[in-house]
């Protein structure tokens, strides 16, 4: 391992995979315990990293299995577009045949990434993945940027290309929530394994599927008429919007129990400014009469503070966390 690691930051080493790895498999097929090359190699590493993380090829092979034996997360990132329904549904169906192979106990985490908050259809995907998965989603979402795109192309981390971009802020809030929850697994939520979330799923992956065409247009049955539109599916917005002197606020959280609003109009008093159950879909909602000005917000879901994750205008506060903005006209 020290023959092949790069150390290209304070407290971050690289172990890059190079040509002689797509030859790997082949060699290893006749040898004993050849799944567990890479968990007795990182084994040996122990003592010197609090942390690895192991990219997998997108493939099912040798390499991956060797992953999945020396991991203890795994960590699906999902875009949320079009095909994003149905393919976890088979990512996650993957992971629970591996599961047998590997002979262990997996846990996932699902991340949403390549989020546009401005697009009707990625919003509509991520309240769909927070619906059939929101004991397994992970809080931090990996909105659209480009300067995550540039960072790669000239071959830098976003830390170093462009620290204040919302991506960086994104990544971090990303490894802050990773940290707590391998540290401290008591304070999270109850991770489901993949075979039992499996079975808690009430749509195959077909029927995810067809919900996802529907959220882009695209029509399966012949009884068109009788099918609602995808503007008419999406018509509950999520985020904020004004309307006629009244500031309303509309977020999905289908598993919360309470849903408060606090901010700059209420002193940060989220007992102030509870939202409503609007329907059994699990959409909270809350108008106030604010008069013009920028102000800064955050939701309270059952106890805890976050961000409007339907809503880009972000701040950095002085905890270390984002702050939404609306500005009021």
């Amino acid at each position: 391992m020290k023959s092949i690691v790069w150390q290209i930051a304070q407290n971050l080493d690289l172990a890059p995979s190079g040509i002689e790895l797509a030859a790997l498999e082949p060699q290893l097929a006749d040898q004993e315990r050849r799944e567990d090359c890479l968990k007795e190699i990182l084994a040996e590493q122990a003592q010197d990293y609090d942390f690895v993380v192991i990219d997998c090829p997108p493939s099912v092979g040798l390499l991956t299995f060797n992953a999945l034996r020396a991991a203890a997360e795994v960590i699906i990132p999902v875009e949320t577009g079009y095909f994003a329904l149905h393919g976890l549904s088979k990512q996650l169906e993957t992971l629970s045949v591996l599961r047998e192979q590997c002979r262990q106990d997996i846990t996932f985490r699902i991340l949403a990434t390549m989020y546009d908050v401005r697009t009707k259809l990625a919003r509509e995907v991520l309240s769909e993945i927070r619906k059939h998965y929101s004991q397994n989603l992970l809080k931090s979402v990996i909105n659209f940027n480009t300067k995550l795109k540039e960072a790669t192309s000239y071959g830098q981390a976003i830390t170093e290309y462009d620290p204040s971009s919302k991506g960086m802020r994104d990544f971090m809030a990303l490894a802050e929530e990773l940290i707590a929850l391998i540290k401290f697994p008591q304070a999270s939520e109850k991770v489901i394994h993949v075979e039992s979330q499996l079975k808690a799923i009430s749509k195959t992956a077909n029927e995810l599927l067809e919900e996802s065409k529907e959220l882009s247009g695209v029509r399966t049955t012949k009884k068109q008429s009788e099918s609602a539109t995808i503007q008419e599916k999406i018509d509950h917005f999520y985020g904020v919007r004004q309307n006629q002197g009244q500031v309303e606020f509309m977020a999905l959280y289908p598993q919360a129990q309470s849903v408060q609003l606090a901010g700059d109009f209420n002193n940060w008093q989220p007992e102030h400014s509870p939202l409503d159950l609007a329907d059994h879909q699990g959409r909270w909602k809350v108008s106030l009469p604010l008069p013009a000005g920028r102000y800064h917000y955050r939701y309270v879901v059952d106890g805890r503070w976050q961000q409007d994750p339907y809503n880009e205008n972000t701040e950095l506060n002085p905890y270390g966390e984002l702050n939404s903005i609306v500005e009021v006209k």
